[in-house]
């Protein structure tokens, strides 16, 4: 058995397609998760694959080719951007003499790096653990011998690999059952944005969109962004005034061409933000001149997580790289060429901060915000609902007699519901029938 770089700084990668021309865009989006994942691309190798080998995916003719460039680049380590099955990535390192990681391994590598909460780095270490189930027997060397033969090992007999298939079901077995915990608690949360009836609204497009510049400049939260893929895997939820009421924003993880069904399992609760918003948030980067078919990548995967029909507002970023290009609110009028509903589209650069104005105003046109305004009499025995008209800076004109209070208000109706249903709210609730 060869012995394995710890380093894998080097990568040489290999990029599988079909008959016809290679796919540039999905060449150079595997490299950014290359190096997103902090590894030096080395070489380039483009692999046709008419009838994949079961054994190694690529022909033998392929297979000394990657061997030669890896040779001679000083590659350690060799990523394949497709799928490949246990026999064959353990058939690869077996001949190349170097580790190989195919694209579900590439992007988990990048999820583990990037998880901050105890949440993420759960549901991380359980996809990676999902994934690596079918990869035990790479790297035992003696899988058919007993564990009962040298002191200090001496056991029943089970082989190794059953030992670590033990192990690791454990491990599986302890991680879910702290996921259904956060999840239910994750649940609660989200039920209780939903009784203080502030609507949800969810960040979501493919990674790399500017999802966090936008999160950040809308709300003030300081989320982490950066100019690499998956920056965001942990959900930020704030809230954000706009006008006509509040609302609640979620930042959420980016999604990507054929994203591993291992992570759309492990991140459910995560996904979730997106699944229970009123609303989501489309983002779009305005300067791919591949933008169309991100676009029906990103719907692709919110109709695997249950998302499809929730109502969206396509949001063009980064017109900063536009030239000539401004801020714009387009509003659907009819259907569009293939008969499907047009979608409401803003154009906004979130680095700079032009266009946010119209963002918010489409976000609340969206959901419908509205304000209840009128005249309010008070008795003097609900001060207490006075000094919260104030505090949310709702009283217009205010007089006083013995009676009580005459106030004209105007406030979000998410505000006047949650003071209606108060038990000092009851003055509150004829102003809002009326509404």
């Amino acid at each position: 058995m060869f012995e394995r770089s710890r380093k894998g700084e080097h990568a040489l990668l290999i990029q599988p397609h079909s008959s016809g021309a290679p796919d540039e865009d999905a060449l150079e989006e595997f490299s950014e998760l290359a190096r997103s994942a902090g590894a030096t691309v080395a070489a380039v190798l483009n692999a046709r694959l008419d009838r994949p080998n079961p054994a190694t995916l690529v022909g033998s003719g392929k297979l000394e080719e990657m061997r030669a460039a890896a040779d001679a680049t000083g590659a350690d380590l060799v990523l394949v951007n497709h799928p490949l099955s246990p026999v064959q990535e353990r058939n690869l390192e077996k001949a190349l003499e170097r580790r190989v990681v195919d694209r579900t391994g590439l992007i988990l590598d990048i999820f583990a790096q990037r998880a901050r909460s105890h949440e993420g780095k759960l549901q991380v270490e359980l996809a990676q653990l999902r994934h690596m189930a079918t990869r035990l027997v790479r790297g035992w060397t003696h899988l058919d011998s007993q564990r009962g033969g040298a002191i200090g090992l001496r056991g029943p007999g089970e082989t190794q690999l059953e030992t670590d298939r033990r192990l690791l079901q454990k491990r599986v077995d302890q991680l879910q059952k702290r996921l259904e915990k956060v999840e239910v608690q994750r649940g609660q949360m989200r039920r209780a944005r939903v009784r203080s009836e502030l609507p949800r609204v969810a960040l979501v497009g493919y990674t790399n969109a500017g999802k966090s510049t936008l999160f950040n400049a809308l709300t003030g939260a300081g989320a982490y962004a950066a100019d690499q893929l998956f920056a965001t895997l942990d959900p930020t939820v704030r809230k954000l005034a706009l006008p006509g009421g509040s609302i609640v924003l979620a930042d959420t993880v980016g999604f990507v061409r054929d994203l591993p069904h291992e992570l759309v399992a492990a991140f459910r609760s995560t996904l979730g933000e997106a699944r229970d918003a009123d609303l989501l948030l489309h983002l779009v980067d305005a300067a791919d001149p591949l933008r169309d078919e991100r676009i029906a990548q990103v719907d692709a995967v919110l109709e695997e997580i249950g998302a499809g029909d929730i109502p969206q507002l396509l949001v063009f970023n980064k017109l900063d790289r536009i030239e000539g290009s401004a801020p714009r609110h387009d509003r659907p009028h009819g259907a569009s060429g293939n008969g499907q509903p047009q979608r409401e589209r803003v154009w906004i650069s979130a680095r700079d901060g032009d266009g946010l104005d119209l963002l918010r105003a489409a976000i609340a046109g969206s959901l419908g915000l509205r304000r209840v305004t009128g005249e309010l009499e008070l008795p003097s025995s609900a001060g207490r609902l006075r000094a919260r008209l104030h505090e949310l800076d709702a009283v217009r004109e205010e007089s006083h007699d013995e009676h009580g209070w005459r106030l004209r208000i105007d406030l979000p109706h998410g505000d006047a519901a949650r003071l209606a249903a108060a038990p000092e709210g009851s003055p509150l609730r004829g102003l809002l029938a009326a509404d």
